[in-house]
């Protein structure tokens, strides 16, 4: 007695024939209930295959056999249904139960050489199990590229119900789906889904002791399925996910994954955009375009694919149609916001005016940037978050930047408690540190950046953003690794006009630091067509200063003064950005060595009134500056400057007072000592050397964090007033004292006691 149980395709007739090939007593393959009578008076052995498929009437009778003693082995499947089917297994399972499982990888290679009659690599066995889950049916199908497991299936959807079909084509999608989707996508009621799929494991599609179907079987089932069927599955799945409440992202996963492109599932992909486009734009912008392309309306999907693409920084043409008849507020904020990341800060605040609430008070910072102080005020008080009152509210006291400062941080914190859902046109924290460094306070600056970065504020663009002014502000202190790294950034997408602007400002700035005239030029061919646009704003007052005086020294003022005639239509008087602007026209008369230019610039400074400790500090260094250039050099009153521009953190400005004073002095006294206060102001400004640069000097640190930064020994020079002859002598020291043959050797060795 045996009974033999195993899912369809599992190997159960294969095993009754052995069975029966070891029986030492005749063997009857049950057919019918005709010729059971004769095969028990033969004491013939009763094989009965799929007892689970006989009425109930055989079911009893073949049980009656069993009891009076009659030798049968039967086979079923593992769901007992019926009292009858109970009651036959009862007593032949008495002797003994062989439950089939699925094979091993050994099993899966003796079945693939026998069914192929060839022998198997280690490759195509591990495809075979993999794709079979082991089911020696389905296995010797895969192995034999027979359409074998189609037919069977063909058969078995011709008397399966439609709700266990169709949920049998469901996950044939492979999706990891809830009971209550799964159930619905089916259109089964969640009580009966256990039902369904227990059939479906009995039908030997479903992997063992799992829910999900068998590889080689899904695609079998998505193979003979007809395309309006297969798009009448995929809007069952999708509305399904819709109708569960399930997040939109991990909605959208699943359906990408069983590439359903259907209404339902644009529906499903717009509504993943939406939920991402501010919290990961990049993934939001993917499944816009994948809600396009499953036949989504596109005047559904551009408010959201715009705003994803403005925080990205990709090129967003905001129709004008759309912004003019449908009367999109949000298309009008991405219009406002796409004008300010490209520098046109003017166009900006017209567009954020125009446009719905919080329109008006988006445009409060771009208003105030192009000196329209009177409009900004009238629409400070306008609806919007506090974040964004917080904001419009610093920007009314921008004209002194110390006082704007405290309320510009109290607005990041705020924008990073409860971000907005808009796009910027621009982040407290970036204007927050721009002022920073216009009011000598580079910390705050850094302060404010740090926050931005970490809270990720303003999305993708703005983080390129925050990035580059960090670089800017440290750059402008004497420290300019960070400026350096900046610059050395593999290449990506060119940054928009606002962000190229600044960082032509910081490779001017660092070439006029090393002297470097071919790196000012290399940075004027791109800067000339961002100046002809004419487009800058106050808060772009110190970048212009660096290209100014680049224009300066390449003989080309003439290109710049269009800019500095409209920032000065900007300036609203205030002490700080007067001067600031003074400050710019000075560096210009230096580099072209017009002391007349210098004389009335410094003299126009000294009338105005107030200020904070940068704009004193340069107030009285422009002073100094007309002197020297003069040739009057007051030594007290030039390390009186100086000191005063390093307090207002302008080392290297300061440092460049004092070499051109010493240079231009008569007296060998004076000079040696404004000689000395400009080498010691020259030094860069890092972060301490660790103790691995044992017993170099401070100097011999100086010129080897230069020459990792790249800089040639002239260069280092300019930068350290010293000769490029002393420079050399120094690397020779480094060299030896490291024990450096090479050069190569000499960059690993500083690098590994320097640090990057």
């Amino acid at each position: 007695m045996t009974v033999v149980v195993g899912v369809d395709g599992a190997g159960r007739t294969h095993r009754l024939r052995r069975l029966a090939a070891l029986a030492a007593t005749p063997v009857w393959w049950f057919s019918g209930s005709e010729g059971l009578a004769t095969a028990r008076a033969d004491g013939c052995l009763i094989i009965v295959d799929d007892a689970h498929r006989l009425d109930a009437a055989t079911l009893r009778e073949l049980t009656r056999a069993a009891r009076d003693g009659a030798p049968m082995a039967i086979s079923r499947r593992p769901t007992i249904d019926r009292p009858e089917l109970a009651g036959l297994d009862e007593v032949v399972a008495a002797d003994g139960v062989e439950l089939l499982g699925p094979l091993d990888r050994d099993g899966v290679a003796r079945l693939v050489a026998t069914v192929t009659g060839r022998p198997v690599s280690p490759e195509i066995v591990a495809a075979v199990l993999e794709a079979s889950a082991g089911m020696p049916a389905v296995a010797a199908a895969v192995a034999t590229a027979s359409p074998v497991l189609v037919v069977r299936l063909q058969r078995r959807f011709a008397v399966l119900n439609r709700p266990v079909i169709t949920a049998a084509r469901v996950l044939a999608l492979r999706l990891d789906l809830t009971d209550h989707v799964l159930a619905a996508a089916a259109g089964l009621e969640v009580d009966g889904l256990a039902a369904g799929l227990r059939t479906l494991r009995d039908e030997g599609l479903l992997v063992p002791d799992g829910e999900r179907m068998i590889p080689a079987v899904a695609d079998a089932v998505l193979g003979e399925l007809p395309p309006a069927e297969r798009r009448r599955i995929h809007d069952a799945v999708a509305g399904a996910l819709l109708s569960a409440g399930t997040d939109p992202a991990g909605a959208a996963v699943q359906l990408r994954a069983a590439e359903v492109r259907t209404p339902a599932a644009a529906t499903v992909y717009a509504q993943a955009g939406e939920r991402l486009r501010f919290s990961d734009p990049a993934a939001a912008v993917a499944w816009f375009d994948d809600a396009a392309d499953a036949g989504g309306d596109p005047a559904a999907l551009v408010e959201g694919r715009a705003e994803a693409g403005a925080l990205l920084g990709l090129p967003v043409e905001v129709d004008r149609f759309a912004l003019g008849m449908a009367g999109s507020t949000r298309l009008a904020l991405v219009a406002g916001a796409v004008a300010a990341h490209e520098g046109r800060t003017a166009r900006a605040a017209e567009l954020l005016l125009d446009a719905a609430v919080p329109g008006p008070v988006l445009a409060v910072p771009a208003l105030a940037g192009v000196g329209r102080v009177a409009e900004a005020r009238a629409v400070a008080d306008s609806p919007g978050p506090t974040a964004l009152r917080r904001w419009a509210e610093a920007m009314l006291a921008a004209g002194d930047p110390l006082t704007a400062l405290p309320l510009l941080i109290e607005a990041a914190e705020a924008v990073e408690r409860e971000p907005p859902a808009y796009v910027l046109p621009d982040t407290p924290h970036a204007v927050g540190a721009l002022l920073a460094v216009a009011a000598g306070d580079v910390a705050s600056a850094e302060h404010l950046l740090g926050r931005a970065h970490a809270a990720g504020v303003g999305g993708p663009v703005a983080e390129e953003r925050h990035r580059l002014l960090l670089a800017w502000a440290r750059m402008r202190t004497g420290r300019y690794d960070t400026a350096l790294r900046e610059l050395r950034r593999p290449p990506g997408a060119e940054p928009l006009g606002r962000d190229r602007l600044l960082r032509a400002a910081l490779a001017a700035g660092i070439a006029r630091r090393r002297g470097d005239i071919a790196g000012l030029r290399d940075v004027w061919t791109g800067v000339e067509p961002l100046l002809a646009r004419r487009a800058v704003d106050l808060w772009q007052l110190e970048p212009v200063e660096e290209l100014a005086v680049a224009a300066a020294r390449l003989r080309r003022p003439e290109r710049v003064e269009p800019v500095l005639d409209l920032l000065e239509k900007i300036v609203d008087g205030s002490a700080t950005w007067v001067i600031g602007l003074g400050w710019v026209r000075l560096m210009i008369a230096i580099a072209a060595d017009d002391a007349d230019a210098a004389a009335e610039v410094a003299d126009r400074l000294a009338l105005v009134p107030g200020g904070g400790t940068r704009p004193l500090a340069q107030r009285d260094a422009a002073a100094s500056w007309a002197a020297v250039l003069a040739g009057e050099v007051e030594p007290e009153a030039v390390l009186a400057a100086t000191s005063g521009l390093h307090a207002a953190q302008l080392p290297w400005e300061a440092s460049r007072l004092a070499g051109q004073a010493a240079i231009r002095t008569a007296d060998p006294v004076a000079a040696r000592h404004l000689l000395e206060r400009a080498r010691e102001l020259s030094e860069p400004e890092t972060t301490a050397a660790p103790t691995g640069a044992g017993n170099l000097s401070d100097r011999e640190v100086a010129v080897a964090r230069l020459v990792l930064a790249g800089s040639t020994h002239r260069e280092i020079g300019t930068q350290l007033y010293i000769a490029p002859k002393t420079v050399e002598h120094h690397v020779a020291r480094i060299r030896g004292k490291l024990g450096a043959g090479t050069r190569a050797e000499l960059l690993a060795m500083l690098r590994e006691v320097l640090g990057e």
